[in-house]
């Protein structure tokens, strides 16, 4: 199995406009997205590329057809966990009651499908087809700015959810806290991983104002209230936040001026050295 097996490696933003998404998400994450940064093979239908500051990939920016639309497509953030063997995984989601979305499909950059959970989250499978001389995907990243920095699951079933996950990747279930009238927080592991760095995110319970399960994943910025005076600044809304998180970190929960909801995992420099 690959290092790359089970790990989230690429976020994609379903867009209705994406030079709104573009301006927005650069004021507030500080990203560089690029337009029409890959050939599509529909006209209708564009794709940027999300970058950083220091040249390391978050992503990309899939801009939502009419017929995506009449399809189901919404504004959306996307996930894509590696596999070593796309045709394998695919099987496998639906032998442990997945559902499956976008069939396989091979592409320059590699194999992919788009599944759903058995409790209805969806997301992607991928074997990356990676370009000569790429190293391992940097789009999750506690640590670094604009990356990835938590992947967070609204289960419709959280013990299902675990379960499901744990056997498809081979994550662990490195401990857990009590929310209270929330339910348990579950945290997860990346596989073959260990320490710290191995956490990655956690599992819980869908809270009943959540419209439908769905990964929920934090981006990392500098500074939390500038973000928050950001989205306000740039036609978005702030759901909830910002709160201070056990470990002293902040954050909070966002929705963007298409409708699209993210999150955003920081500090507050006002806090710091208190």
């Amino acid at each position: 199995m690959s290092t790359m097996h089970g790990n989230w490696i690429w976020y994609e933003l379903m867009a209705d406009d994406a030079h709104v998404a573009k301006s927005f998400y650069e004021a507030v994450v500080g990203w560089t997205i690029t337009l029409d940064a890959v050939p599509t093979a529909d006209p209708d239908t564009s794709y940027a590329l999300i970058a950083n500051a220091d040249g390391g990939m978050t992503g990309g920016m899939l801009s939502i057809t009419a017929d995506m639309k009449t399809q189901g497509a919404r504004t959306a953030w996307m996930g894509y966990i590696g596999v070593d063997d796309c045709a394998a995984a695919l099987d496998a989601v639906v032998a442990r009651g997945g559902k499956v979305w976008m069939p396989l499909t091979t592409l320059d950059v590699g194999t992919m499908a788009m599944v759903s959970d058995p409790t209805g989250a969806p997301f992607y499978i991928m074997t990356p087809t990676p370009p000569p001389g790429a190293g391992p995907s940097t789009a999750y990243d506690r640590h670094l700015k604009g990356r990835c920095g938590w992947n967070e699951l609204y289960a419709g079933d959280a013990a299902q959810a675990i379960g499901f996950y744990t056997e498809m990747f081979g994550w662990s279930l490195p401990g857990s806290m009590d929310m209270g009238s929330f339910g348990t927080y579950q945290f997860i592991g990346r596989p073959g991983v260990e320490g710290e760095d191995a956490t990655m995110g956690a599992i819980m319970p869908k809270p009943p104002h959540v419209p439908m399960p769905h990964w929920n994943f934090y981006f990392r910025v500098d500074d939390i209230p500038a973000a928050k005076a950001a989205i306000e600044a740039n036609g978005g809304s702030v759901l909830n936040g910002p709160m201070e998180v056990p470990g002293g970190e902040w954050i909070l929960q966002g929705q963007d001026p298409q409708g699209a909801f993210f999150s955003l995992v920081g500090m507050n420099p006002a806090t710091m050295g208190h």
